[in-house]
């Protein structure tokens, strides 16, 4: 089956080609860049020699995109670029997950508010599912354009949604706390993110309504069936990549039940990883991995759960979990190229 990588020279562009390039069930067929149009994928990313042959980055237009010989596209693109392509590709009938923010939200306001400007296809917003592979129940394999979730949502919604599906933690009062890798910003010329600004920095952003809050809080809303609002801060730190993440939220049930909850929704899923109590996760032991891994604390002093979590943020928090999810559209194995 061929696939193809529209917008392949950013981070999570590079990741993909990494992982489709290896996948025994596809054929990678087609890297777009207008940066790099016209040369071998190896000679400006020298981390693919000998796994992507002669391919060359090509800057095709949506329709010229839409008529060739693929079966399905992951559009690794800026929100507001990932829509123009959306529509002739799904028109053409073909099949696309998208790794922005473009169709992650049900509601068009919801998205202008967070990312000020009006949606530019808001009529794709109902027939794009937002999957997230572990949670999202059966029925999203019919859709044709598929919203991959962010990767701060991914480190949260893991550990969170069980619990208040479950009713273990207060709906109100949810503190979380994200720190990621510098790749989080993506692969551009900024003296803000350059090393010696980032280099032995930490530092908070996105105070108080960094835009990955509309996604977390919308797909929160459903298992708890009323608006959860949480407070999020999110942090710079100074790595390549990675994501911890540390929840806090008011404990309504024991600890047993907590872990009861995520078995229940994980045991069998392939890259949940649940540490047992008072063993916090490193991002040293995901990076590089599709995994997610977590661990809960009961807090007597204060009746407050303590969950952490960590993510490697270029694949479990976009590109790996791209391909899961291809992997379970298209009828393959869950782990398929990702392991």
């Amino acid at each position: 089956m061929k696939v193809g990588i529209i917008g392949a020279s950013g981070y999570s562009g590079e990741t993909l080609i990494r992982l489709l390039s290896r996948h025994p069930e596809v054929e990678l067929a087609c890297v777009t860049s207008r940066q790099w149009a016209g040369q071998r994928v190896d000679s400006v990313l020298p981390a693919m020699r000998g796994l992507t042959g002669n391919l060359c980055f090509s800057a095709s237009q949506p329709e010229e995109l839409a008529a060739a010989d693929i079966d399905l596209f992951f559009l690794a693109l800026p929100h507001g670029v990932a829509a123009e392509y959306a529509l002739p590709l799904v028109a053409a009938g073909k099949k696309v997950i998208d790794l922005s923010a473009d169709f992650r939200l049900s509601s068009a306001e919801t998205y202008q508010s967070y990312y000020g400007k009006a949606h530019p296809q808001p009529e794709l917003l109902h027939a794009s599912p937002y999957v997230l592979p572990e949670w999202t129940a059966p029925g999203w394999e019919s859709a044709s354009l598929i919203a991959c979730p962010g990767c701060y949502p991914t480190s949260i919604l893991i550990p969170l949604l069980p619990l208040l599906a479950q009713r273990c933690i207060a709906f109100d009062g949810i503190v979380v706390n994200s720190l990621s890798g510098i790749s989080g910003a993506g692969k551009k010329a900024d003296e803000y993110y350059s090393f010696c600004e980032r280099e032995s920095s930490v530092v908070a952003y996105g105070i108080p309504r960094h835009r990955h809050l509309s996604e977390i809080e919308e797909q929160l809303s459903f298992p708890a069936q009323r608006a959860v609002v949480i407070q999020f801060t999110p942090h710079l730190i100074p790595v390549s990549r990675g994501i911890a993440t540390t929840i806090v939220a008011r404990s309504t049930a024991s600890l047993d039940a907590v872990y009861a909850a995520w078995n229940d929704q994980y045991a069998s899923r392939p890259f949940v990883h649940i540490a047992s109590p008072g063993k916090c996760p490193e991002t040293r032991h995901v990076v590089n991995s599709n995994r997610v891994d977590m661990s809960a604390q009961l807090d007597e002093r204060t009746g407050n759960l303590i969950v952490t979590s960590v993510i490697d943020n270029l694949v479990k928090g976009a590109s790996g979990q791209a391909v899961q999810i291809m992997n379970l559209w298209l009828g393959f194995s869950e782990t398929a190229g990702l392991l």
